[in-house]
């Protein structure tokens, strides 16, 4: 009984942590946007995995700008999964964030990667 409280505990703790962090959380931007995109959203490939969005030209993955570099490698694992057109939407909540999207392209085109951007940007401009 103490190992259940305590696990019900730590749920809470852990999820009031993430939405603090974040205005929203990355699924609730996915979803939005994938819908506008006439797109299909957490889409199971043939090997279990998930991909974010699935339009009908792209595999996209979303992720919040501090995690910029891993949406490379999702976005391309996708793409191979699915033969479409590896997309990143990064999800910018702050203004110090644009850095992250600065990054994300600058090594995109640096590389010459096959990977189409977007972002979603959720701030207030001073």
């Amino acid at each position: 009984m103490r190992t259940v409280i305590l696990s019900v505990i730590l749920l809470t703790f852990w999820s009031s942590s993430v939405l603090a962090e974040h205005k929203r959380l990355e699924k609730e931007y996915q979803q939005d946007w994938c819908a506008e995109a006439r797109g299909q959203a957490e889409i199971r490939l043939a090997d279990g995995t998930r991909a974010d969005c699935i339009t009908r030209t792209h595999a996209i993955e979303f992720d919040f700008g501090r995690k910029w570099a891993e949406s490379i490698g999702q976005a391309l694992y996708y793409s191979m999964q699915t033969g479409k057109r590896a997309g990143v939407v990064l999800i910018l909540e702050r203004i110090e964030d644009r850095k992250f999207w600065i990054r994300l392209n600058s090594i995109i085109e640096f590389q010459k990667l096959p990977i189409d951007t977007w972002k979603i940007e959720n701030f207030q401009i001073p």
